[in-house]
């Protein structure tokens, strides 16, 4: 019988060498707007060639995986678009930008003196300087040919839902459709959107992290303008409700299947 700590490491190993598998597919990039730089990682298409139209997906990560190593925002969500039969059936970019360590995606208020934390967002101000990154990347992007218009997406966890419901706010015609997952955001800014494209909104209900009942207030404020959202309430799911999301079979079928209205 082998020994707790020999298992312990070949589990660490094992873990290692999986996301080191991931990192390699996934090219290390940096784009530099007005003397600022954003450190992200795109995947590519099996087979890619810059004369076909591919969809777009943006993945924003959580406040876990921030930092300056182009490498962390991978932990969660990558490993998802790597299968060969999500490659296969639904061949897209797909976009991780990485959040340095004090910022934050959101133009929030956070404070952590309790939990869940208490959140107050702040879409009256210009974005954060990483999400003004990744708004001048995204405009960048959609304009190469090898991008389908009518099929760029956004999906983000935690901090990353956070930021995917202010993107929608600040570009509210960009997106086909939008994944966010134990996020929140101001409830006023969803007509600006609403009626615009389909959303998948994930929480858990015993997340004490982030408030479940900041995606519920989202929700109830899409309602009243008129949207139909999807939502799913994880009753067992405490904060990491991505793990259920990422097994969700349905999940990237729902989400390719969408495209921008004209």
């Amino acid at each position: 019988m082998r020994h707790p700590r020999i298992i312990l490491a070949l589990l660490v190993f094992t873990c290692t060498m999986a996301f080191a598998q991931t990192g390699e597919e996934y090219l290390e990039k940096e784009f530099v707007s007005q003397g600022d730089t954003l450190k992200y990682r795109i995947l590519y298409p099996d087979d890619y060639t810059s004369d076909r139209e591919y969809p777009v997906v943006l993945f924003l990560h959580g406040a876990g995986e921030r930092g300056h190593d182009n490498r962390s925002q991978l932990t969660h969500g990558s490993a998802l678009f790597l299968k060969d039969s999500i490659r296969a059936q639904f061949p897209a970019i797909v976009i991780f930008p990485q959040c340095p360590k004090a910022d934050y995606w959101a133009n929030a208020k956070v404070k952590r003196g309790r939990t869940p934390l208490k959140i107050k967002f702040r879409y009256g101000r210009k974005p954060t300087r990483p999400l003004g990154l990744v708004m001048a990347l995204m405009d960048s992007m959609v304009q190469t040919p090898s991008v389908k218009q009518e099929q760029v997406y956004v999906m983000g966890l935690s901090m990353g839902g956070m930021g995917t419901f202010e993107l929608l706010y600040r570009k509210p015609d960009m997106f086909a459709a939008a994944i966010p997952i134990c996020g929140g955001g101001k409830a006023a800014s969803v007509k600006n959107y609403a009626v615009k494209l389909p959303l998948w909104i994930f929480h858990g209900a015993k997340d004490n992290v982030v408030d479940p009942l900041l995606s519920v207030h989202m929700v109830e404020r899409l309602l009243k303008e008129g949207a139909n959202p999807k939502f799913t309430l994880y009753e067992n799911a405490n904060h990491n409700s991505w793990d259920p999301a990422f097994a969700e079979p349905d999940l990237l079928p729902w989400l390719f299947s969408k495209t921008k209205k004209n």
